[in-house]
């Protein structure tokens, strides 16, 4: 299914199953299709489950520009209200956290009744006065260069860490080349462009105006969004959230812990 954001870009969402919805907002590279083990599980017990694919992923076009994390926020409003959504969960892995957050900060808290922030890329990722415990800024012009040097290989080597396999075994080497793949399908300049706009994205004003239910939850060993970066500062600024951080995770842990997130995410949503 398609439907038209304010800038005239055509996206692909899938939408399962009825009753409260959730809706499922990918990490940067990846697309509906990286909630195989999710969708299924919650469409049959009674949730309406609804994924978006990110301009330059997936299915959805491939513009020029919009890749800035207002942007993409507003295609998520878009989505939502396209659907009409109300009540809605949403749910959030790296750079798709970074967008709800973006969201309610832009838009409100109306349509949504609850958020999930999973390995997500907040509260701000670069190093700056303000924020010394950040990345600095070489470490994101090295990437840069990686990507644009040889997309691929940067790709390779960092599925090898993504799901920390080593520690997970029964994340398949069938499964890592399947997102790796995935990763690889997604557009090079909308790979490039959110990286980049990621890093830059600083929300912490977003994440303390927020006021609906919160689950944090976080791989203690995840390579892409180190934890002490990012979770547990998102933790930090939201006492009134629920943090969960799982020992073993990378930040493939939709898949390399996905009974044990989808039982947490359940058990959230009930509430």
């Amino acid at each position: 299914m398609y439907f038209t954001t304010t800038d005239g870009t055509t996206l692909a969402y899938e939408d399962y199953g009825t009753g409260e919805p959730i809706v499922f907002v990918a990490g940067a590279m990846l697309n509906t299709e990286m909630w195989e083990y999710q969708i299924p599980y919650f469409t049959e017990r009674g949730y309406r489950c609804i994924a978006l694919d990110r301009r330059g992923h997936g299915r959805s076009d491939r513009p020029s520009t919009g890749y800035d994390i207002d942007t993409t926020a507003d295609d998520l409003g878009a989505l939502l209200d396209h659907l009409d959504l109300r009540g809605a969960t949403l749910v959030g892995h790296s750079t798709g956290g970074a967008e709800i957050a973006r969201y309610l900060a832009r838009h409100g808290e109306s349509r949504v009744a609850r958020v999930v922030f999973l390995a997500a890329i907040l509260p701000f990722m670069k190093a700056t006065d303000d924020n010394p415990g950040g990345i600095p800024e070489a470490m994101l012009d090295a990437l840069v260069a990686s990507i644009r040097t040889d997309r691929g290989r940067w790709l390779a080597r960092q599925s090898q860490i993504y799901f920390n396999s080593h520690l997970n075994p029964d994340v398949s080497p069938e499964h890592i080349d399947i997102t790796y793949r995935q990763c690889l399908s997604t557009a090079p300049w909308a790979t490039l462009h959110m990286q980049q706009a990621v890093f830059h994205c600083d929300n912490r004003e977003a994440l303390r105006g927020i006021t609906v239910p919160t689950l944090i939850v976080h791989g203690a060993l995840d390579f892409s969004a180190p934890a002490e970066v990012t979770g547990r500062r998102t933790a930090e600024l939201m006492p009134q959230a629920v943090y969960k951080e799982y020992p073993t995770a990378g930040h493939g842990l939709y898949t390399s812990h996905a009974a044990e997130f989808n039982d947490d995410l359940l058990e959230f949503v009930k509430v």
